[in-house]
């Protein structure tokens, strides 16, 4: 067994595409970390340069927003109901921040480990 390097900036845009409603399974802090950047990244540029257009990317990125952080919460072996805690004021989005900072873990209910190739 050995491990796996990170996701790549590409690839993980890649993988966000592509996994577009894929609830299933677990992502890597890199893969859910690199798409957070260039979601972001996105928005800032078309808020500022086409606002008109903003709102059509935000609705574009909802449903493979959800599917990436429910794959990452499955990666450190949680239910994707965790998402939830988002609905708590502050305290919920600091508490969903460190889950997805957390490494993964071992095998789980979710799939193995993405870090460790056998």
């Amino acid at each position: 067994m050995k491990e796996i390097p990170s996701v790549s900036f590409v690839d993980a845009v890649k993988l966000f595409f592509t996994r577009y409603a894929d609830f299933k399974g677990r992502s890597r802090r890199s893969e859910y970390w690199w798409a957070s950047l260039a979601t972001a990244i996105v928005s800032g540029v078309l808020s500022s340069a086409i606002p008109d257009f903003a709102w059509i990317w935000s609705l574009i990125i909802l449903v493979p927003g959800f599917a990436i952080s429910f794959r990452r919460l499955h990666d450190i072996g949680k239910s994707g109901w965790w998402y939830l805690i988002n609905f708590i004021p502050v305290v919920g989005q600091i508490i969903f921040l460190v889950f997805m900072c957390k490494d993964s873990t071992e095998d789980n209910q979710w799939g193995p480990n993405p870090k460790i190739g056998y």
